[in-house]
């Protein structure tokens, strides 16, 4: 009971002295190990030079996932007052009649034209005076997250630095990470490493890339059909994808404001565009999470939504490996006493 004792003091202590980095070694862990195949096949065209392929993945990570990410936070903290007050003023505009095409549209060309018939004239003042409320706390939510921006961005460089130690001696840690699966669960603790670090890559696949393609798609069609703020809506774009929202409640304000000012031709093509790109998310993103790990599809989003509530951004890789790990455990106990799928139909039960 001592030795016990005396292991999980040096674990619990252990784990106090490096809280202020477990949270940038958990991002970093799962950004490497999902980056992982691009850094090999990086290292071969650099001619086998590992120290230069960590280097260029590092700036890669700056320019690609981390410059993007606090100019969102940034952009959304700064413009958040500007946000509310903008939804207010909606209470008082005008809603041109509906345009005489939208009942002809398939399925919901009626529905969406009885709407927008009594919008026109109940006004648009009951909608914002019930989505202001949400939409206040949800941007004071924003900007208070992004308050302590010099510690997210601090937070950001250890994660890179992590990244970058990380990527220099990514063998070794696997070997590690492998090591102790084996003393934990023989064979079946390495398939389960394993298996963590593909539902790592198949969420980093599904999720994240899903989210940039469909926040830059929307951001380029409200940059060329002229909507102001077009960079801050972009943002929050990204921000909602991640969130596994969509850009659908960006992009539709966006089209109302156009048909709302006479411009029809551009309200059209931006309408059409989103329905491009906010229903891009149902294909593509089963496809990636797919290539990274034969899952459940029902199981990672579960852990997706799960994991974002329960642990924030970072939720959204630690929520589908825990779900992945356990499924994986559940049916490996339970795999040998299930019955089979067919039970043979000539059994006779004899009578008592």
């Amino acid at each position: 009971m001592l030795s016990i004792l005396s292991i999980a003091l040096l674990m619990l202590a252990s784990l106090w002295i490096l809280s202020p980095f477990i949270g940038s070694l958990i991002w970093a862990t799962m950004i490497v190990v999902a980056t992982w195949p691009l850094m090999l096949s990086l290292q071969q065209r650099l001619w086998g030079r590992r120290g230069l392929a960590s280097t260029v993945m590092v700036i890669l990570l700056l320019l690609v996932l981390f410059v993007p990410l606090t100019v969102a936070l940034t952009t959304v903290a700064a413009h958040a007052d500007q946000m509310i007050e903008l939804v207010g003023s909606l209470s008082v505009a005008d809603l041109p009649k509906a345009p005489d095409w939208l009942a002809s549209v398939p399925l919901v060309g009626e529905s969406l034209s009885t709407a927008w018939h009594r919008i026109t004239v109940d006004g648009i003042a009951p909608l914002v005076a019930m989505a202001k409320p949400y939409l206040g706390v949800s941007f004071k939510w924003a900007a208070s997250q992004a308050g302590s921006l010099g510690l997210i961005g601090l937070q950001f460089l250890l994660t890179v630095a992590l990244s970058g130690i990380l990527y220099s001696h990514g063998e070794a840690a696997a070997r590690a990470v492998h090591g102790f699966g084996r003393r934990l669960a023989g064979a079946q603790g390495d398939a389960i490493v394993t298996l963590a670090g593909l539902a790592i890559r198949g969420v980093a696949m599904g999720i994240v890339v899903t989210a940039l393609v469909q926040s830059v798609l929307g951001g380029i069609g409200l940059w060329i059909a002229g909507i102001p703020a077009a960079t801050l809506l972009t943002a929050l774009m990204l921000m909602l994808c991640l969130a596994q929202i969509g850009v659908v409640p960006v992009l539709v304000p966006a089209v109302a404001w156009l048909y709302w000012g006479g411009d029809n031709l551009w309200g059209t093509v931006l309408l059409l565009w989103t329905l491009v790109v906010g229903t891009m998310d149902n294909f593509l993103r089963p496809w990636l999470i797919k290539k990274g790990a034969d899952l459940p599809l029902l199981l990672i989003f579960a852990g997706v939504i799960g994991g974002l509530f329960a642990f924030g951004l970072v939720g959204l890789f630690i929520g589908p490996v825990v779900l992945a790990v356990t499924y994986t455990l559940l049916n490996s106990w339970i795999g040998d006493t299930l019955p089979p799928a067919n039970p043979p139909t000539d059994v006779k039960i004899s009578p008592p």
